[in-house]
């Protein structure tokens, strides 16, 4: 039996083998080195654009302070120094913290989340919340089926595709896409994702390396949609606050005002 076997693969063109499923999956998430590039140079270019404007607008700043200098060129360029140094003082004091906390009510920010325990000690905390005018069971399902190889996430597909990301975002709810168990993976770009830490029906869904998704009901008419991302002590923390954090929130924003029109639309009709 096993030299007929050995025979019948040797006689069949490799072209013509079926390839194990584990192993297509495999080949299928090998990401090159221009894809990679891509990808980074869409999240987090723009970020490190912004930094270097910051950086650059102090430093000419301060140097305007100790020379003074007279040059014409120097003097064009002032507004625009000026408005830099400006906004390297506002963005951390007004700018992020009005970021990492949009849409969420003080108790909302202080109140312990499913997924708190996987960061228990944290360097940065943001929870963003909406209002959903519609019940809890009709807003989960929009939740539950999020990622890049179901639903999308609701918010800029033109800007995720730019990275690559081959996102196309749901405006239905798909019933084969309503389960998840824990160690899944919720793809965000097809070569990569985060595993599934909790899944509760109508209550949570946790992301290691994301955060919470946690639906609560205000009445029988009304939910509150409420996003806490918590980053640990360390150089990712570095790296998300200077260059993934400002993208982040864009992108989160739009992803509950897009879950709200779905979801509220649904419900609606």
């Amino acid at each position: 039996m096993v030299l007929a076997e050995k025979k019948r693969r040797a006689a069949t063109p490799d072209d013509e083998r079926i390839t194990p499923p584990e192993r297509r999956d495999v080949a299928a998430g090998k990401i090159s080195v221009f894809d990679a590039v891509r990808a980074f140079g869409v999240m987090a270019g723009p970020s490190a654009l912004f930094d270097l404007f910051l950086v650059g607008s102090v430093i000419a700043t301060i140097s305007e302070v100790l020379t003074r200098p007279r040059k014409p060129a120097a003097r064009g360029l002032r507004p625009l120094v000026t408005f830099g140094t400006a906004l390297a003082v506002a963005y951390p004091t007004l700018i992020r913290p009005w970021m990492i906390r949009w849409g969420a009510t003080d108790e909302e920010r202080r109140k312990p989340l499913p997924g708190d325990e996987l960061v228990p000690d944290p360097i940065t905390t943001s929870t963003r919340a909406i209002t959903v005018n519609a019940p809890v069971e009709a807003v989960w399902p929009w939740l539950a089926q999020i990622g890049q190889d179901r639903a999308g996430f609701y918010s800029y597909d033109w800007l995720e595709n730019l990275a690559g990301c081959k996102i196309h975002n749901a405006d239905v709810v798909h019933p084969e896409w309503q389960r998840r168990a824990i160690g899944d993976v919720v793809k965000l770009h097809w070569a990569l994702g985060n595993k599934v830490a909790c899944f509760e029906p109508n209550r949570a869904m946790v992301l290691e390396g994301w955060g919470a998704f946690v639906v609560e009901p205000l009445n029988d008419q009304r939910t509150r949609v409420i996003l806490r991302g918590r980053k640990a002590w360390g150089w990712p923390a570095i790296y998300d606050v200077l260059l993934i954090e400002l993208p982040h929130f864009l992108m989160e924003r739009q992803m509950l005002l897009g879950l709200k029109k779905r979801a509220e639309h649904a419900w609606q009709t």
